[in-house]
This record gives structure tokens, C-alpha cells and sequence, in this order.
């Protein structure tokens, strides 16, 4: 069966933290190691519940505003300081429009409320691809079997038809359990590769 769509994660492959300045003066600032902050944005169970869509992404900030006992003005600088080291990668931008239109695209993401703004706005990727697909509004995430259905639902292929790159290996376990070919995210000169492979060997 031919390959007719490749889906692409976001965090961590399409934009990722290439420099960590920003979180570790804010971890020092609130007392805090780097792991302890990334534990409150992204594992504490509000955030859990915020990937699934059961609360806006806005709790997750009043989480952290509670815990770590900030004004506005903190939570402000927190926001910017823990974002600040995100990257566009822009060669493997090209490289997803240089797939159009011989193949259908998406974009796969675990994210919060308002992560299809983040997503199609603030990291200009609404053009990019064919369909964008936001666990918390699926209401449901990675590795879940449901969300790979939907997404190649959206695209109109079969498991088969479709190849998922991602950087978790819980994901890409994922994805091969319902029957798609996927690789493993570990750089862009390796996944462009792996790509372009599974593509040729299934035409």
C-alpha cells in the first residue's frame, strides 16, 4: 500500500527548546531545579487534564501562579522566560511543504486549549499543512489509539497509507499499534531521511 500522508508531532520536532537560558533563570528565580519546573508545566496531574481538554490551558498557569505564589507580573515573565528558548525549524518547514501536494500533511499534537492558536498562529504552520489535529480538543492524546484514528480519519487514509514522526517513543509505539509506519524523531537531517525511506520503499 502506497504512503499518501505524513503527520508530524510539534513540540519537540517541528519547534523545539534549543536553548534552555529562559527556564533556568526562571528556576532559580522561584527557588526551584529545571526538572521541578518542567514537572509543574508539563506533568503535574492540571496538565494532564489540560492535554485531554478536561480544563482550559489557562489552569495550568493558575496552578503555577498558586504554587509558586506570583502577581501578574511574575506569571508574565514565568510565561515569557519558559517559552523563550523556542525554535522553528525551518528546514524541516520546507521540507513538510515540499511534500504537497503528493501527499496529504498534518500535524499530531499533545497540546493544551490553546494549542491550535500556538500551532497555525504564532509559529505560522496554518498553511503548511493539510489538518492540524490538538488533543484537548480530541479530547484525547498520544499514545492513544483513538487520536492516530482520527487524525488519519481527518486526511482521509488508512493506517498503512500514513507515516507519524514524533520524539517520544511512547508515541511511536503508539502509532505502529494501530498499523502506522512512524519514525522516531532524533534529528531533522535523520527523520527527513527516514521519511523519504519509508516513502520509496512503499512506492
Amino acid at each position: 500500500m502506497s504512503i499518501r500522508a505524513i503527520i508530524f508531532d510539534f513540540g519537540g520536532v517541528i519547534v523545539r527548546t534549543e536553548d534552555q537560558t529562559g527556564r533556568l533563570r526562571a528556576a532559580a528565580r522561584l527557588g526551584v531545579t529545571l526538572d521541578e519546573l518542567y514537572h509543574t508545566v508539563f506533568d503535574a496531574p492540571i496538565a494532564v487534564q489540560a492535554t485531554v481538554g478536561e480544563v482550559p490551558a489557562e489552569a495550568v498557569w493558575a496552578h503555577a501562579t498558586a504554587l509558586f505564589k506570583l502577581d501578574p507580573a511574575g506569571l508574565a515573565q514565568l510565561q515569557a522566560d519558559f517559552w523563550a528558548g523556542d525554535r522553528r525549524d525551518e528546514a524541516l518547514v520546507a521540507f513538510i511543504r515540499s511534500l504537497r501536494p503528493a501527499f496529504k500533511t498534518g500535524i499530531l499534537s499533545n497540546a493544551w486549549s490553546d494549542g491550535r492558536q500556538i500551532i497555525a498562529e504564532k509559529f505560522g504552520l496554518r498553511d503548511a499543512v493539510d489538518d492540524i489535529v490538538i488533543s484537548a480538543e480530541a479530547k484525547v492524546a498520544k499514545p492513544d489509539g483513538r487520536i492516530f484514528a482520527l487524525a488519519l480519519a481527518r486526511l482521509g487514509v488508512q493506517p498503512a497509507e500514513a507515516v507519524f514522526v514524533d520524539d517520544f517513543a511512547s508515541n511511536i509505539e503508539g502509532a505502529r499499534a494501530v498499523g502506522m509506519p512512524a519514525v522516531h524523531f532524533k534529528s531533522t537531517a535523520q527523520a527527513i531521511a527516514e521519511v523519504r525511506a519509508c516513502i520509496e520503499r512503499e512506492t
